[in-house]
Parts: structure tokens; C-alpha cells; sequence
């Protein structure tokens, strides 16, 4: 078994006890304790609270990355639909089984509303999707996988689509994600008017 860092330790235990207790009820003394070190020890990986906060939402949103979850060199002509059915629903799968994920996101949002290098770098990522998405069905028409028609406008539904039940979720949302990402899916990547 790997040991992880003390570093590590730190951020996974800030983002757990932020997403349960908020930024402003989490103190530094509440995550030295919870990581089992003193608040020196604490104070000499991270200066601050908000220099947590700062790391972690690099982190995040590092992890967030459309890179992360569709990578276009594994789209082929026979794969191309079911593979992009099947990484949208990691992208939704993950977020389903970390609790924590929403709670926090909704206050890196809620910063974002005072300080906007949080709501610009969730924009960046959010771009980041569109990009990701044209980029991939700009491949899998140069593959003869689908139709090159109206790219951009079907990836930002496709991000649009994606987004939208990242939202339902944390909101708490018992849809059926798996059957309206698939169904998405094959109406914008077929072409089809919905």
C-alpha cells in the first residue's frame, strides 16, 4: 500500500471537511487535528486557509479537465458513439459517488460571486468542454464516424447536456442520467433534430 504525503493528506482532509463544514467553519486547527499534526506542522506545508482553498481548486479542477475523461486518440470509426456515451457517464459516475464534490464546487461558485479568479477559471474549464467536444467531433468526422455538420453548436450542447446534469445532481436530482447522456448523445452525434 502507498503512504501518501503529508501534503496529500492535507488537501484530501480540507476537501472533505470544507465540503461537510463550509470554508468559513473550517479552521486550520480543525484540518491539523483531523491530519494528526500540529498546527506548525500544518502552517509549514500551507501558509494559510486560502492558500488551501487555492490549492485545492487548482486541484479540482486540474481533475475536472475534458482531457481527463475523453481522450480522442482512443475514438476509432467503430467506437466512436459508444465511446462517447461511455466517458460521459464516467464524468457523471464520478461525480454521483463523491458526496463532497458538489458541496464544495457550489461554494468554489459561491466565491466566484466575490472574487472572480474563481468564477474565470470555472469558466476556462467549462470552455474548456466545448473546446474538447469540437475538437472530438471535428475526429470523428476526419475518421467517417459521423457527419461534419454544425460542430460547434452540437458541442456546446453536448457541454450544455453534460453541465446541466452536473448541476441536477448536486442539486439531488434521482434522474436517470445514464438513459438522457445516451440518448444526448446519439441525437446530437447522429445529426438529428431534436
Amino acid at each position: 500500500m502507498k503512504r501518501t504525503s503529508t501534503y496529500a493528506d492535507i488537501l484530501n482532509t480540507g476537501y472533505r471537511l470544507f465540503a461537510e463544514h463550509g470554508f468559513e467553519k473550517t479552521s486550520m486547527t480543525m484540518i491539523a487535528k483531523e491530519v494528526n499534526i500540529s498546527k506548525p506542522a500544518l502552517y509549514y506545508h500551507f501558509l494559510s486557509k486560502e492558500v488551501i482553498i487555492d490549492v485545492l481548486f487548482e486541484e479540482i479542477c486540474k481533475s475536472i479537465d475534458f482531457a481527463n475523461f475523453f481522450n480522442i486518440q482512443h475514438y476509432t470509426k467503430d467506437n466512436f458513439e459508444e465511446k462517447l456515451i461511455a466517458d460521459g457517464l464516467h464524468v457523471i459516475t464520478k461525480q454521483k459517488v463523491d458526496d463532497n464534490y458538489s458541496r464544495i464546487m457550489k461554494q468554489y461558485q459561491a466565491l466566484g460571486y466575490r472574487n472572480p479568479k474563481y468564477s474565470q477559471k470555472l469558466l476556462e474549464v467549462l470552455n474548456g468542454f466545448t473546446t474538447g467536444f469540437v475538437e472530438l467531433l471535428r475526429h470523428g468526422a476526419s475518421i467517417g464516424a459521423i457527419h461534419d455538420k454544425d460542430t460547434l453548436v452540437r458541442a456546446q450542447m453536448l457541454n450544455m447536456i453534460i453541465d446541466s446534469i452536473d448541476n441536477f445532481i448536486s442539486y439531488g436530482f434521482e434522474y436517470n442520467y445514464a438513459d438522457i447522456w445516451t440518448k444526448a448523445v446519439l441525437t446530437i452525434v447522429k445529426g438529428e433534430d431534436t
